[in-house]
Formats: C-alpha cells, sequence, structure tokens
C-alpha cells in the first residue's frame, strides 16, 4: 500500500495486499468522545491517503456509524441490516459500529461477567439484558466460557447493536483503548497513549478487513461420484470417528445462532443465521480428493458428531482463486464445504508429495500430499513439545493486523506458513505435526501419514499426553513461544 503522506505513521510491518478504499460516515446514537473518535478517523483515513465520502454509494467500501453502550438498536435503524435500501446501494459495504464506554463502566460489566461465569450452575436471569432474545444466556454463557468475560460482553454488544464489526472506545475525556471486535470473536486492542498511532493502528485494522475477499464461491465440478464408490470408501467413516473423538475433547464449541442471541428479521442477506467454529479434512487416495466437513452457515452442523451428509469432497482451487472446486456424491445430500476449504486444499500446493508405501495395504503406490490431515478450530495452542510437534509462523502482518476468517489473505498466511514447515518440507523429519495459530482467531494443525493409524488420531493422542497443548483462550497478537518445564516451549502472548 502506498500511503499518501505521514509514513512514519506506520511503524509496524503490513499487508502486502492492502488498497486504498472508500470511507462514509452514517452517525447513529453515541457521546461526545465517540464523535470525536469518528472525526479523527475519518481524518486518519484522509492522511493514509484513502477516500471519505459524504454519504455511502456504490463505490463505497466501510461505512463508520455508532451506538450507545448498552442501549438496544433497532432493526430498522440498524446500517447493517437497512444500509442497502436507506443509502439506494446494491452492496453492502463493511459496517463498524463506534461504542464508547467509560473505563469503570468497562471493568464492572467485565467484573459482573466474570462473577455470573463463575456460577455453577449459571443463573439464566444474571444474563437478562435489554434486546436479547429469552434463551441468548446460553450464548453469553458459552462464550463467555471459551474467550472469557469479555467475549460474553462482545456478544452482548453485537446483539444489542444489530452490528458484527464493534469498535469498543474505553475512555472518559479521551481514548484509552479501543477493542475491535467481530464475527469469529476476536477482540485484538489498540492502545490509546499515542493518539496518532492509536488512530492509524484502528485505520489500519479496517482497511486490513476490506482488502481482502471471501474465498466461498465454490465451484461444482462434473461427475458425480457414485454413491457404490462413496459407500466403498474408508475415509468418511475415519471422519465420523474423529469427529467423535474431538467431540470428547471439547475441541470445537457450540453453533452460535443468531435468533437465540437476538430476534432480527430477515438478517441472511447482511450475516448466516448461525455458524458453526471450526472444520477438519482429511485425504482419500481413492479419490485423489480432501474429505471436509461441511459449512454451518448453510444448516446446523455439529463438528463433534458429523455424519455422511455432513461432508463434501474438495477436488481442488478455481484458478481465480474465489472458492474451491468440489464434487458432489449421488443419492447424499450436498452442502458446500466449510469457508476453510481453499486454505485447506491449497496449503497443499506448496509442500511435496509422497508415495504411500506397502504397509498402506490397498492404497500403496498412492501419490499424496504430504499432509493427511488438517484440523481448524477456534482454540489456541499453549505449549508444545518441539520434540514431536513444529509451531510454524505466519508471516509478520498478521500479528499485527489479524485477517478475517474464510478470506483469501487467511488461506494465503496459512499456505505460506505451511511452506516453511520443516517437518513438512522433508517427510523424513520425525516431527509428526505442525500447527500454527491465527492471532484472534484460532490455530490450525496438520499431521503427516502414520503408518497404522487413522486420520487425526496422532492429533488427538498428542492432545491427551500434552505434547500439544489445547486451550480455550486465543492469543489476539504478537506471540512467541518460550522454554517452559519439561522440555516444552511455552506461549507468550501480547496482552
Amino acid at each position: 500500500m502506498t500511503l499518501a503522506v505521514n509514513e512514519p505513521l506506520i511503524t509496524r510491518p503490513t499487508h502486502a495486499w492492502l488498497r486504498h478504499v472508500h470511507v462514509a460516515y452514517a452517525p447513529g446514537q453515541g457521546t461526545p468522545l465517540i464523535e470525536s473518535v469518528a472525526s479523527e478517523l475519518l481524518n486518519h483515513f484522509r492522511l493514509l491517503g484513502h477516500h471519505v465520502q459524504e454519504k455511502p454509494d456504490a463505490s463505497t467500501d466501510v461505512i463508520l456509524t455508532t451506538a450507545r453502550f448498552g442501549e438496544p438498536v433497532n432493526w430498522r435503524e440498524s446500517v447493517l441490516l437497512t444500509g442497502r435500501r436507506r443509502f439506494n446501494i446494491d452492496h453492502m459495504p463493511t459496517v463498524f459500529t463506534l461504542i464508547h464506554t467509560a473505563p469503570a463502566k468497562f471493568q464492572e460489566m467485565l467484573d459482573h461477567f466474570e462473577k455470573i461465569l463463575a456460577k455453577e450452575p449459571p443463573d439464566p436471569d444474571d444474563f437478562a439484558f435489554p434486546g436479547l432474545a429469552p434463551q441468548a444466556h446460553r450464548i453469553l454463557i458459552e462464550q463467555g466460557r471459551r474467550g472469557g468475560p469479555i467475549m460474553s460482553l462482545e456478544r452482548l454488544l453485537q446483539a444489542q447493536s444489530k452490528s458484527i464489526r464493534i469498535l469498543l472506545v474505553v475512555g472518559d475525556d479521551r481514548p484509552v483503548a479501543a477493542y475491535h471486535f467481530d464475527l469469529v470473536g476476536a477482540f485484538p486492542r489498540s492502545d490509546g497513549s499515542d493518539p496518532a498511532a492509536f488512530y492509524s493502528d484502528i485505520v489500519l485494522r479496517m482497511v486490513t478487513s476490506v482488502s481482502t475477499s471471501e474465498v466461498v464461491e465454490h465451484e461444482l465440478m462434473p461427475e458425480p461420484i457414485t454413491r457404490a464408490t462413496w459407500d466403498s470408501l474408508v475415509t468418511p467413516a475415519a471422519m465420523r470417528y474423529a469427529s467423535l473423538q474431538l467431540g470428547k475433547r471439547n475441541f470445537f464449541t457450540e453453533m452460535v445462532v443468531v435468533a437465540d442471541l437476538v430476534a432480527v428479521p430477515a438478517v441472511a442477506h447482511a450475516v448466516a443465521s448461525q455458524y458453526s467454529e471450526g472444520c477438519y479434512a482429511t485425504w482419500d487416495p481413492r479419490l485423489d480428493a480432501l474429505i471436509a466437513t461441511i459449512t454451518g452457515s448453510a444448516r446446523p452442523v455439529d463438528k463433534g458428531n458429523v455424519t455422511d451428509d455432513d461432508l463434501a469432497v474438495i477436488v481442488g482451487v478455481r484458478p481465480d482463486g474465489r472458492g474451491a472446486q468440489v464434487r458432489h456424491v449421488q443419492d447424499k445430500f450436498n452442502t458446500s464445504p466449510s469457508s476453510e476449504a481453499v486454505e485447506m486444499m491449497d496449503m497443499d500446493n506448496r509442500l511435496p508429495r509422497i508415495t504411500l508405501g506397502a504397509e498402506w495395504g490397498l492404497d500403496a503406490s498412492a501419490r499424496v500430499p504430504v499432509v493427511r490431515s488438517k484440523l481448524h478450530g477456534h482454540r489456541g495452542i499453549e505449549g508444545y513439545d518441539p520434540r514431536r510437534v513444529e509451531f510454524v509462523r505466519l508471516d509478520p502482518p498478521y500479528y499485527h493486523f489479524p485477517v478475517s476468517c474464510a478470506t483469501q489473505a487467511q488461506a494465503q498466511g496459512i499456505k505460506e506458513a505451511f511452506a516453511r514447515a520443516e517437518c513438512l518440507r522433508n517427510p523424513g523429519d520425525p516431527r509428526q505435526v505442525a500447527f500454527t495459530v491465527l492471532p484472534g482467531h484460532g490455530c490450525v494443525i496438520a499431521e503427516k501419514w502414520i503408518p497404522g493409524t487413522v486420520p487425526f488420531r496422532v492429533m488427538w493422542e498428542y492432545m491427551d499426553a500434552g505434547y500439544l497443548d489445547v486451550v480455550k483462550r486465543v492469543p489476539q497478537g504478537v506471540m512467541e513461544f518460550v522454554p517452559g518445564a519439561d522440555g516444552k516451549l511455552m506461549l507468550k502472548a501480547e496482552q
């Protein structure tokens, strides 16, 4: 990205693919501080070479709006839900809702959630807030136990403001910090101690999110797989078994259903009615394809207990990179694969293939990717045994300016990270598992071909043995692994 002026404002590595964007301001309810923050953000958009518009139009990429902390927004006034009609545009720009709260109120809410989340069993009445559906407590409890009190607060503000991307500004007469909330549940923090760096950081995070595109335009390939061929495969049964094993270890969190959080009609054009967290895939030598879990945005899917109808077949990536290439199976319910389908498939393109030996029976002599199975989940990694597991770093910008799920940028970042994995580049390396961590998002784990095992078995056995410490909390920014006890490397993350 070429900056127009004030290049010294940028002191951290940024993504090479950032572009200039068009941004408009459509204020809602707010406070004097949040109006000042919005004004400064628009100024910094200009300083960094972006285009600030008087009102949204066909070229708009970003709309900034505002809402009051703790006060529900009527869905008819939500820019996210009604922006296209309100501004007479055919597309919906990415909406960021700015919300202000005082430090004391912010801490009060975190303390409140920490207290009520600790109750056994939780009391649903503790989670009764204005604007929520009667059953919303289930989501606030589950999400809070996954990511801590701030994640319960995040889901509450998203439901009340009728917006997904929120900038929560904390301060009295000036910003002390700002938290960035999104669909996955990220909450990275921008430090307000240096105003110029503060506003530049926020702008760059927003620009990062809109400079990449989703890769979910999957292409259906000809020649469906016959039911007889599908029934002869061992991989679907292995996927079903792996789902149960991963489910026992609570790797996947419960699906978030929008209607369980807030009663809003006709949201499908703005956000899926539900989404499931995580996906996994394993290579089938007979099909020369990945068998992967389907997307949870199309219909409810329990990733911890899948059926054959919850599986899809991925055979490639579209030449334009905008989605995966899939094959359907005759006489089976066919749904698109998870939004991470492109990253699951494309990461093999930078890695070697191997020839399976005689110990693989009927699959002997098959040429397969060096990675057998892949697991993507909204979980963190607290530590690992470097004698058995390899950690692969993302390119530096991903730690400072995280990217969204299901995007071309995420797929590219994961592909480049695993391309550097020594244990995958050298199939003879004794380490059987490699992983990376996506800040604010989760982890991706790759497993090699290990004779005598079923897909994913080494992963879950490593989890059980403590060779790979999977935890609920996901680091939000810069991280490293430093020496700990028993030869393990332990997470040290930026707060």
